[in-house]
C-alpha cells in the first residue's frame, strides 16, 4: 500500500491524539486534547477538533479555574455512531490539597454541536448511602462500544483509595467499569465532588489484594478494548453481546506478576447486584460486579503480555484479540488469540520492536502500529509488514498510536515538531495516493 504523509497542525500548542477512536463518524474531523506531554492531562484545560481536509480547527471546550493542580481534560475519542466526544475529566474542584488524580476523574461527553456544555456520563456519588449505578472514584481511557451506546474504561476507587491510609491489608486496585445508558441521579454535596450521570456504571472486572500464586485470581483489571462490534460467538456457538478483554495481572507459582489477556462477558442489563453483594460498594468494600457477569483468563503464558502500553483490541467479528509479548528472540511483536482462549498466534515477524498502541483496521486487514520510527502495517492473515513513512530521527520519530479513519482510507499519528524554538505534538495523516 502507498501513502502520501502530510501535516495536518501547525499551531503553537500540543495537538494530542488518543491512542484510539479520534475520527468523527463522517471521517471529516479528528478530535485532540492539548497537553504537549503524554502525562500532563492534569494541567491540560481544552478539547478541539481540526477538520481532516481544510485544517481548521474548533474548540470544543474549556475547563474553568485551571491550574497545576485541576481540574485537567485529555485522552478524548469521538462516538462511531454520532458527533459526541467523550473524554477524562478531573474533579471540578481540584485544588493543592486535593488534586487531579487517577481516583479524581470522571467522564464527560460533549456534543459537538453543542459545545462548552458537559454532560457528565458516570454518576458519582462520595457520600454514604452510595448509589447502585454511581461510582466513587475516577474513570480513565473511555472506549465506545461498536454501536456507540455502551462505554468502556478503568476504574480507581477514592473510598477504597482513602480506606487503604488507615488499613494496609486494603489498596485500591485498578478495575474495570462498563456504563450502560440510563441516567443515575445523585444528591448534590454542594462542592462538586458528587455528579449525576447519563450512564448506570458498575464494576465488570474481579480483583482482589493477594491473588493466590498459580490461580487466575488477578490485582489489576487494566487497558480493556469492547470484543467485536456487536459481540463474540462462544465455543458452545451461542453469541456474546457485550464483552471486554483486558490485561490482568497473575501471580505464577513463584509469586511473580504475569500480565495475561481476561475476558469479561457482561449481562444486557447491569443494574443487578447477585446476593448478598453490592454493586455501588461499602464504607469497606469495593463495589461488585452485577449479576450475570463472568470473567475467564483466556491465555496461560510464561512471561505474558510484555511490551509498550497498549489496548487490547479485536477484529470486528471479535474472533481474534490483538495484544504484544516477547517472540522467541525476545522482541517484541504482535500476537492474536480467540476470545474462547486456545492457541496463540503470531502476527507480525519484526526485527524490531513494537513501540506503541495497536488499531485494526475496519476491513479486519491490517493492524497500524509504531515501530523502528515509523508507522507500519501488518497483514493480520499474511503476517507481511510494510513501512508507510521512512525511518525518522528519535526525536522527528512518529509518536503514541497510528489511528484508522472509519472508512479505513487514513491513518493519524502525531509527531513533534518544532516551532519558534519549542517542540509541540502535531498531527500528521496517511492518505493512500
Amino acid at each position: 500500500m502507498q501513502f502520501t504523509e502530510t501535516q495536518l497542525t501547525n499551531g503553537n500548542q500540543g495537538h494530542y491524539l488518543n491512542s484510539t477512536q479520534v475520527f468523527s463518524p463522517d471521517d471529516e474531523w479528528i478530535v485532540y486534547d492539548t497537553r504537549n506531554d503524554d502525562g500532563g492531562i492534569g494541567v491540560t484545560g481544552s478539547i478541539e477538533m481540526v477538520n481532516v481536509n481544510s485544517g481548521k480547527t474548533k474548540v470544543l471546550y474549556q475547563t474553568e479555574n485551571q491550574t497545576q493542580y485541576g481540574p485537567g481534560v485529555g485522552a478524548v475519542t469521538f462516538s462511531p455512531v454520532d458527533p459526541t466526544v467523550l473524554f477524562i475529566h478531573g474533579i471540578r474542584n481540584a485544588n493543592k490539597e486535593r488534586p487531579y488524580s487517577f481516583s479524581r476523574r470522571t467522564g464527560v461527553a460533549i456534543h459537538v454541536n453543542n459545545p462548552f456544555k458537559p454532560v457528565f456520563m458516570d454518576a458519582r456519588n462520595m457520600i454514604a448511602p452510595f448509589t447502585p449505578g454511581a461510582l466513587r472514584g475516577g474513570t480513565h481511557a473511555h472506549t465506545w462500544s461498536g454501536d456507540g451506546k455502551w462505554i468502556s474504561c478503568t476504574y480507581n476507587d477514592d473510598i477504597i483509595e482513602e480506606l487503604s491510609k488507615k488499613d494496609s491489608s486494603v489498596k485500591d486496585l485498578r478495575t474495570i467499569v462498563a456504563m450502560m445508558p440510563g441516567k443515575v441521579s445523585v444528591p448534590d454535596d454542594g462542592n462538586m465532588e458528587n455528579n449525576s450521570g447519563a450512564c448506570f456504571s458498575a464494576v465488570v472486572a474481579r480483583v482482589t489484594e493477594k491473588p493466590t500464586p498459580g490461580t487466575d485470581e488477578i490485582d489489576k483489571a487494566f487497558d480493556e478494548g469492547w470484543i467485536g462490534r456487536e459481540g463474540y460467538r462462544k465455543a458452545d456457538g451461542s453469541w456474546q453481546h457485550r464483552a471486554i478483554a483486558f490485561q490482568g495481572n497473575t501471580r505464577n507459582q513463584n509469586n511473580e506478576i504475569v500480565t495475561e489477556v481476561f475476558v469479561a462477558d457482561i449481562p444486557e442489563d447491569i443494574t443487578n447486584a447477585s446476593p448478598g453483594e453490592h454493586l455501588e460498594g461499602t464504607a469497606f468494600t469495593r463495589p461488585d460486579p452485577p449479576a450475570g457477569t463472568t470473567q475467564r483468563r483466556v491465555t496461560h503464558t510464561l512471561r505474558g503480555i510484555e511490551g509498550p502500553r497498549h489496548w487490547l483490541h479485536t477484529t470486528s467479528d471479535g474472533s481474534l484479540i490483538l495484544f504484544t509479548a516477547k517472540d522467541s528472540a525476545g522482541i517484541v511483536q504482535i500476537f492474536g488469540v480467540s476470545p474462547n482462549g486456545g492457541e496463540i498466534t503470531q502476527i507480525s515477524y519484526n526485527a524490531f520492536p513494537v513501540k506503541g498502541p495497536l488499531n485494526i483496521s475496519p476491513d479486519d486487514k491490517y493492524v497500524a502500529y509504531i515501530a523502528d520510527n515509523s508507522v507500519f502495517i501488518t497483514g493480520i492473515q499474511t503476517h507481511i509488514s510494510e513501512r508507510l513513512t521512512a525511518r525518522s530521527s528519535d526525536e522527528f520519530a512518529p509518536r503514541g498510536a497510528a489511528i484508522w479513519s472509519n472508512n479505513g482510507k487514513i491513518l493519524a499519528f502525531n509527531r513533534r515538531i518544532k516551532k519558534d524554538g519549542k517542540d509541540y505534538f502535531q498531527i500528521f495523516l496517511l492518505k493512500p495516493e
